[in-house]
């Protein structure tokens, strides 16, 4: 129309001529001349273009499918059109690249006025009815480390009060003790809980709702007495209010929380509780927004179950102690009493520490590491090791943890021959009389100047009777005795009364 109106203004209102006017506007002097005998201004229609069947149709399955796995890949990641022009032509293709580039564009389009996703219902839970559960990965600093970290959400479907405890790892004793703080948290435990399909929970996903539930998961539904319901594939809306908690709580607490540095994990997780507990009180409910969350959810715990005795979450496997009186657990090395040598125990994994139990029920509890490739001795594991091998204490590893007044004790014993035998028998007072009591002898002798085991045994036994508690009918009283009492044995001539008593002495 453009053109139209500017050939009708130059020959008819400014009597250029027709060959002029269709040279300036760069049109066929035909054209000019037919556009100027029409009686109205009317928009030019050409007929469609009637071309072959195009030499790309047999191409378009595969250019659709490359360019749809593209778009779930990273910007570096994905091919160009030259590339994907490249390919068809390897695959036959004997056009140019024009239409592989039109086609292309078109495409992409498409899929991008293309709706993102389908509509979803809107849900509803009772007070007490159910509760959603589901991870996300963080990271925070602790212990001078920047660290990732597995955070279990736990949030209540009714009165959306939430839960967030942090871990190292996702396996099942950590899913256990989230499940245990989060009910202790929310004053008890509803009748359901939803679940996506993690590996915790469910060995085997089969068809529709069909599910190999985990026998040690289904042993804590069981303790808590609450029912699991498990997602279907793909569909995270079903358990949409604590996958929208995921992202809030990224926004609100755990960017204050990535801003602080933190001693260690329990301290950490100390903070989030309390943080939670605080929001409640902030955020205002959805449903009832003159309410918060708080003041419902102090309407959902009489609706809750009761919270029973926590489940002991742990997880066992048989372990062998090595002949060095180690076990090996994740890639790291504990040490466990020397009697259990080339012996099977039982290891149970809690959050925070390890329990070993051998074969004859003697327990020992073992500080968790979720380091790789360390190993953690504890001396005392081995004194009873040193009692018949006294040389070993010269280089042993264990030995290098003692505490201070211990190393320097043995550091002076095993100047002078025999010092590693001296230094077995002080260690072997340890199971006996306990280590703070030994180490406070050690100072003793440290002080007095003289180093050998019988001075500080002496010096362990005058602490002993000193702490020693009052015999039943001692009294204790202020007074002293000034007067000795002496020994006067011709007392005992005074019992003999009568001659026959005396005759039968003599």
């Amino acid at each position: 129309m453009g053109t139209l109106s500017k050939l009708r203004r130059m020959v008819l209102r400014d009597n250029v001529s027709v060959r002029e006017a269709a040279k300036r506007l760069r049109i066929s002097r035909n054209t000019a001349k037919r556009w100027l005998t029409e009686p109205e201004i009317v928009e030019p229609s050409y007929p469609k273009r009637v071309a072959a069947e195009r030499l790309i149709d047999a191409y378009t399955d595969s250019l659709q499918l490359w360019i749809k796995a593209d778009s779930h890949r990273g910007k570096r990641d994905r091919r160009t059109v030259k590339a994907y022009y490249e390919s068809i032509r390897a695959m036959g293709y004997s056009g140019g690249p024009t239409q592989v580039y039109l086609y292309c564009r078109a495409f992409k389009q498409s899929l991008d006025n293309a709706p993102r996703h389908a509509g979803f219902v809107p849900l509803s839970f009772e007070l007490g009815e159910a509760f959603q559960f589901d991870w996300s990965c963080e990271y925070a600093v602790i212990a001078g480390l920047r660290r990732r970290l597995e955070v279990a959400h736990t949030k209540l479907a009714a009165s959306r009060a939430y839960v967030l405890v942090a871990y190292f790892t996702q396996s099942h004793e950590m899913l256990f003790d989230a499940h245990t703080r989060a009910f202790a948290a929310l004053g008890g435990v509803p009748k359901r809980g939803i679940y996506d399909n993690m590996r915790t929970a469910v060995d085997k996903v089969g068809k529709g709702k069909e599910r190999s539930v985990n026998a040690r998961f289904e042993s804590m539904t069981g303790h808590y007495l609450f029912e699991a319901e498990f997602c279907n594939r793909a569909a995270g809306w079903e358990k949409g209010r604590v996958e929208k908690n995921v992202q809030d709580r990224r926004r609100h607490i755990w960017r204050e929380a990535a801003e602080k540095r933190w001693a260690s994990l329990a301290e950490l997780n100390t903070w989030l509780i309390q943080a939670c507990q605080d929001s409640w009180s902030e955020l205002t409910h959805p449903d009832w927004p003159e309410l918060t969350v708080a003041d419902v959810l102090q309407d959902e715990r009489t609706r809750l179950m009761q919270m029973p005795k926590p489940f002991d979450g742990y997880v066992e496997q048989p372990a062998r102690v090595t002949a060095t009186s180690l076990i090996h657990f994740q890639r790291n090395r504990y040490s466990v009493p020397c009697e259990w040598v080339n012996s099977v125990v039982s290891l149970r994994a809690y959050p925070e520490f390890l329990r070993v139990v051998s074969v004859h029920g003697e327990v020992v509890d073992l500080p968790r590491s979720f380091e790789r490739d360390q190993t953690f001795y504890d001396w005392q594991h081995y004194i009873s090791l040193i009692e018949r091998k006294p040389g070993a204490l010269r280089n042993g590893a264990p030995f290098k943890t003692m505490p201070e007044p211990l190393q320097e004790l043995q550091r002076q014993l095993l100047k002078n021959p025999g010092g590693d035998r001296v230094m077995a028998q002080v260690l072997s007072a340890v199971p006996l009389h306990g280590l703070d009591s030994v180490l406070a002898a050690i100072e003793i002798a440290l002080q007095a100047g003289r180093v050998s085991a019988e001075h500080v045994l002496n010096t362990l036994a005058h602490l002993k009777d000193q702490s020693r508690p009052m015999a039943v009918g001692e009294v204790n009283t202020p007074l002293t005795l000034q007067t000795p009492p002496l020994a006067n044995v011709t007392r005992y001539d005074s019992l003999r009364v009568n001659d026959l008593e005396a005759g039968h002495v003599q």
